[in-house]
């Protein structure tokens, strides 16, 4: 195939796509924190362990499947999720956790790029995010707003940014917003009926799409 034909230089270089076969180890991680998750168990390490396992698969694959300075940022950005992960567990710990994941979301973004910039996708995520959070923010003692505002923030640039990008991109950042949506009103607004569960299905499928971006091409340009 000529790349001149399709618009792309001819330097451009789209990284090899992964083996289904290397994402094993995620799989398995996902299905033990399913199998093995106690909803009232009190905090403890093995279980923030299970936790955080399939993050933590995701970057070691990462490691061994790819390579360059986004697959870098990537790998720090499953670490810091990770950390929030383990944060998360234990309730005064929260705010902790909030830290690390926005810390992720400010790598995601920087992966995904502001090109194209696409200022028209930001408008529905102004419109979805902005009434979200002013509801949420109302319900959240004073010392919680900020830092969790701050968050909203880096979240809403991370979704606007993977729609931009398109693909898997897009994916991993609308999963995210949905997983981070019903968790904060399971958990500030009302509890829902397998919440939690629905929480991380989406969660972990989230990271699996930002991670597989890594091995996404360069976005072509339409005209």
């Amino acid at each position: 195939m000529d790349a001149r034909k399709e618009g792309l230089p001819r330097n451009a270089r789209f990284s090899a796509q992964p083996r289904l076969l290397s994402l094993t180890p995620f799989f398995i991680a996902c299905a033990a924190y399913f199998l093995l998750r106690v909803p009232d168990d009190p905090p403890s390490w093995v279980g923030a362990l299970v936790k955080c396992l399939p993050v933590l698969t995701l970057a070691g694959f990462l490691r061994t499947c790819s390579g360059g300075d986004c697959s870098a940022v990537l790998q720090v950005a499953l670490l810091f999720s990770a950390l929030g992960d383990i944060c998360l567990v234990w309730p005064q710990a929260f705010l902790c956790g909030v830290l690390a994941f926005s810390q992720a979301q400010l790598l995601y973004t920087w992966v995904f790029g502001l090109r194209p910039l696409r200022l028209g996708l930001l408008l529905p995520v102004l419109l979805v995010s902005l009434p979200f959070s002013g509801f949420l923010l109302s319900r959240l003692q004073p010392d919680m707003a900020l830092p969790l505002a701050a968050y909203g923030l880096a979240l809403s640039t991370t979704l606007w940014r993977g729609l931009a990008r398109g693909g898997r991109a897009r994916w991993g950042a609308t999963l995210f917003a949905i997983s981070d949506a019903v968790l904060a009103w399971d958990t500030f607004v009302q509890p829902l009926a397998h919440g939690r569960l629905l929480v991380m299905a989406t969660y972990y499928a989230a990271q699996m799409f930002i991670a597989l971006s890594a091995f996404q091409g360069p976005r072509l340009k339409t005209h």
